[in-house]
């Protein structure tokens, strides 16, 4: 499935939609070490952390996006870094919970 595919399905407000990708899975997580080791490529990294870091890792991982969850926002300064860096960043008023059910079911053609 597209990331863009995906925004449709789950209603995803994009922040910064700079290009699709082929979803190839998805991490949740806030722990950013654990994260870089564990954010795979082409990855939706769903998230309620919201600094420059983020964006560090998203780009050193080759995120598909970054997720942010419970209608978390990035600064000003952490947008800038995604821009420059062509980092994909969504939005959901959902828990994590919630959109790792939602992102599951899409993702595995309704089934969870």
């Amino acid at each position: 499935m597209t990331l863009q595919t995906l925004c449709e399905k789950l209603g995803l407000e994009k922040i910064i939609f700079d290009h699709d990708t082929e979803i190839s899975g998805v991490y949740v997580g806030d722990f950013l070490s654990r994260a870089m080791s564990r954010v795979g490529a082409d990855n939706v990294w769903v998230t309620i952390m919201a600094n420059t870091n983020v964006v560090a890792v998203a780009s050193l991982t080759d995120a598909a996006c970054i997720l942010l969850a419970e209608g978390v926002q990035l600064p000003e300064e952490a947008l800038s870094a995604a821009r420059e860096n062509s980092i994909n960043v969504l939005s959901s008023d959902d828990s994590a919970y919630d959109l790792c059910l939602a992102l599951s079911a899409a993702l595995n053609g309704g089934e969870q």
